[in-house]
């Protein structure tokens, strides 16, 4: 049963280091056979790296007492660049996996040590020590083989390798020549899904045989009702229903059902792994003799005898599993014949593009923190997104499958796609458990249902719009070693001027149908011309001169930087730009938030004058250790965001802005519940998308959930001249196999690129309308009198309600009554509220009553109502 980690021989943490840091140590000196050994070895993109070792013996090992580490040597190097001592015990044939910390979920998902120094490329020799003796070592230490050894998969740059089954001693002997094909089969980039796990095949065949005519136990027994197998290890007869079958694609195997042991609490499905075996269909009925095995906490059957007793049979009735749906709920369905009948909506699509799966939930799915305060709120809300939401695979294995294949079954195509946010339903296929995550591994195609269209520029309103947008490591610096992840913290951007060229394209096409009139923009390169570049781009689309930067230079320490560009034709700057720093504010961190970009413009119709601010703060993920992840749903370094906060706020509301004409615009890293955005209202500032758009606004898509980080935060005065924001969705909803990246995808799916905005970055651009021109147009006003006419004329008193419609095209207008005449020698009126009178029925009174609206600029209309008695 699942979920549940394979066994872990140590707790993941920080690779201990040799004297507490790398050190370069002599080429050891080979050891004798029959120790640990190298198992798999993953050599990927980015940090996605890591090295398993598995355990041949029949006793637990202690990898500190016995004094095992791994070294590097770097490019052909004899002495080790890189000492890790390793920590924690290897159970009897269970592996221990040490990895990179910023590698792959999939990989750390399977981590028991982790470092953050940076590991081996293909060039480089890794070995397994054990003392001063080496065990195994992959590659010839003191010999550069220029980028890899071995060749095509089976290579060790950009490649996976795995020891071939009955390899049961390592290679002790670092100065010989190496050829990753004499034990070891190799795998694509970034293969990750056999990590954890060593099958040993050379093992003696599993007893039972497989025998149709041999009674089965049944799978239930083998799933059990806990969280994994109780018969882990040995062997088993299982009989059933292929129900999925999903031998080729990369998991290679397929799903076995039985008729069920009557326990609602076991699974009657189970997977089972058999590589390189017969083929089998759904609808056969087979007999499957294997042993036992927990995988990635998916319970599964390693095939050693298949025997095919029928075909044709029907599938089982599928279970219908709805969301939200518990653990124990998903568990009692691991491995069997599953539907999804809701309508449910597709929420995260980040990794579809790479693993072809999508996050469907019931309903769009908030943030926590964007909805509730964090704290038990927050952590109740997270606990019930988790059970309201599953994947959907696509019965693929294999990273960067092609073809990307539509939830609907068909080929994804530009003209065949999806967003977050439309529907999918009657998903059928096998329930599993991989890498951490449920799935249904799909038989069939699904019911899809645009629900979520494409939709033009929003329309803010006013005569002037500021807008925000990330543009997603926009550098005009190619990565000179794109297969070379040592120097990433400095070019984050394209790999290649093809690939600039598409991301500027797509930048370019997203600004210019935004046509905003000053645009503060986040995560381009701190080089201080890449500004300038991307406004030459953007004019020669929408015209010579339309746009200039505002010209900082280099601002700031990091990669990245914040800048602004604007028309000159409609705004124009007030003295210099200004940068928030820890110069102006000690309370300010330098270390962990880019400068704040502040320039003071006037408008060119009006001469009003307003402040822009632009800001990337700290982001969540990774950690500042003097602000923590409080587990509270706020995340890494709220503590140092709500400082900024506060920071920011005060310097514009005293020094830069008191006039109360600021906007904070960019990314805060904070969805707006958490303290750092209370810290901006608390110092008067609105949060624009709050107010025009309500609690559930968002601008940004993480884990299939809603929110939005980048923000417009305005002071009281520039407040009232606001007309409308808005985000536009034309990245967080598109899925990123779309985005101009080329580094994950086959040729085809390259081919699924437009030079047009959607998938420009991965937030969504916020938009501000603001009303700056002279407002000289007068409201309107209408008032109308019930009665008009008052009969009969009685000397009685009679009363008169007023319906007064006033409206203003920018906004507010305020109403007064202004004046009250009468005739008659004994005419009378007395008010009894706002638009309730009483007048005098006296024959021949005629009761006049003007109101007068006044818009926010000054601009008044009348109207006058009559009252007329017995006429």
């Amino acid at each position: 049963m699942s979920p549940a980690h394979r066994p872990i021989a140590a707790a993941i943490a920080a690779a201990a280091l040799a004297a507490g840091g790398v050190v370069a140590s002599a080429a050891p000196a080979a050891a004798a056979s029959g120790d640990l050994l190298i198992s798999e070895y993953v050599e990927g993109l980015s940090n996605n790296k890591a090295i398993e070792i598995y355990n041949p013996s029949t006793q637990a090992v202690d990898l500190a007492a016995a004094g095992y580490k791994l070294q590097v040597f770097f490019n052909g190097g004899a002495t080790a660049g890189f000492t890790a001592d390793l920590t924690g015990t290897v159970a009897p044939g269970d592996v221990f996996v040490f990895a990179h910390a910023s590698a792959a979920p999939a990989i750390l998902a399977q981590a028991d040590q982790t470092t953050a120094s940076g590991l081996f490329n293909g060039d480089d020799a890794v070995a397994l020590v054990k003392g001063t003796a080496a065990v195994d070592v992959i590659g010839q230490v003191g010999a550069d083989p220029g980028t890899e050894w071995g060749t095509g998969l089976t290579s060790t740059a950009d490649n996976s390798l795995r020891r071939n089954a009955g390899v049961g001693v390592g290679d002790a002997d670092g100065t010989n020549p190496f050829d990753p094909a004499v034990e070891w089969s190799g795998y694509a980039t970034d293969t990750f899904d056999g990590l954890g796990w060593h099958l040993t095949p050379s093992d003696p065949d599993p007893e039972p045989v497989a025998d149709c005519a041999a009674t089965p136990v049944t799978i239930g027994s083998v799933q059990g009702s806990g969280a994994a197998s109780p018969i882990q290890g040995q062997d088993v007869l299982i009989e059933g229903v292929v129900v999925g079958d999903f031998q080729t694609g990369g998991y290679d195997g397929y799903y076995v059902q039985d008729a069920g042991d009557g326990d609602p609490a076991t699974s009657d499905g189970i997977f089972v792994y058999a590589p390189g075996g017969a083929a089998v269909n759904p609808g056969d009925s087979v007999s499957v003799a294997g042993e036992v095995a927990e995988y990635y906490g998916l319970t599964q059957v390693v095939a050693g005898d298949v025997e095919v007793c029928a075909t044709g049979q029907a599938l089982p009735t599928a279970a219908e599993l709805t969301l939200p749906a518990t653990t124990a709920q998903r568990e009692a369905l691991e491995g069997t014949y599953v539907t999804l009948p809701q309508n449910l909506a597709i929420g995260e699509t980040f990794e579809y593009g790479r693993f072809g799966t999508i996050t469907l939930t019931n309903g769009r799915l908030d943030q926590p923190t964007a909805v509730v305060e964090p704290g038990a709120a927050a952590n109740a809300l997270a606990a019930a997104n988790l059970e309201n939401s599953i994947t959907l695979d696509d019965g693929r294995g294999s990273q960067n499958p092609d073809p990307a294949l539509h939830p609907d079954g068909a080929v994804f195509t530009l003209e065949h796609s999806f967003r977050s946010g439309d529907l999918v339903q009657n998903a059928n296929g096998v329930l599993d458990y991989r890498f951490d995550t449920w799935g249904v591994q799909p038989t069939e195609g699904a019911d899809f249902t645009l629900a979520n269209a494409r939709t033009g520029v929003p329309d803010v309103g006013g005569d002037l719009k500021i807008s925000s947008f990330n543009v997603l490591n926009y550098f005009t610096t190619i990565d000179p070693t794109p297969t070379n992840d040592r120097d990433d913290d400095r070019t984050r951007g394209a790999d290649s001027e093809e690939e600039f060229q598409r991301q500027q394209d797509k930048i370019v096409a997203a600004l210019a149908d935004i046509d905003a009139d000053v645009f503060g923009l986040l995560e381009i390169e701190n080089n201080g011309t890449a500004v300038k570049a991307l406004a030459d781009a953007l004019n020669a689309k929408v015209g010579a001169g339309t746009y200039v930067p505002v010209t900082t230079g280099v601002i700031g320490t990091d990669a990245i930087a914040t800048a602004l560009i604007y028309k000159p034709s409609t705004v124009t700057p007030v003295g210099g730009y200004q940068l928030m720093t820890s110069a102006v504010d000690p309370t300010w961190s330098d270390d962990r938030h880019r400068p704040g970009l502040t320039q003071r413009f006037a408008a060119s119709a009006s001469g009003d004058e307003f402040v822009v601010s632009v800001n990337h703060l700290k982001s969540k993920g990774s950690a500042c250790a003097e602000s923590p992840d409080l587990k509270d749903g706020q995340g890494n370094c709220s503590a140092s965001r709500t400082a900024a906060a506060k920071a920011l706020t005060n310097w514009l509301n005293t020094t830069v802005a008191p006039d109360g004409r600021a906007i904070v615009i960019g990314d805060l890293n904070s969805y707006d519940h958490e303290d750092s955005i209370d810290a901006f209202v608390a110092g008067g500032f609105t949060d624009l998308e709050k107010q025009f758009n309500g609690e559930h606004a968002y601008s940004y898509v993480f884990d299939g959930q809603l929110g939005y980080l980048d923000y417009a935060l305005a002071q009281p005065a520039l407040t009232a001249d606001v007309s409308g924001v808005e985000a536009w969705h034309i990245n967080s909803d598109e899925p990123s196999l779309i985005d101009y990246d080329m580094s994950f995808k086959q040729p085809a799916q390259d081919a699924l690129y437009a030079p047009d905005p959607y998938r420009s970055s991965d937030h969504d651009p916020v938009i501000v309308g603001l009303n700056l021109t002279p407002d000289t147009t007068a409201p309107t006003i209408e008032v109308t009198a019930d009665p008009e006419l008052v009969w009969p004329p009685n000397n009685g008193m009679r009363t008169i309600e007023f319906t007064i419609d006033a409206a203003d095209d920018r906004g507010e207008v305020s109403v007064e009554l202004t004046e009250v005449s009468d005739t008659g020698a004994r005419a009378s009126w007395t008010q009894v509220d706002d638009d309730t009178f009483e007048v005098k029925a006296v024959f021949g009174a005629v009761y006049r009553f003007t109101w007068t609206a006044t818009d926010a600029a000054g601009n008044t209309a009348t109207d006058t109502a009559e009252v007329v008695v017995g006429r």
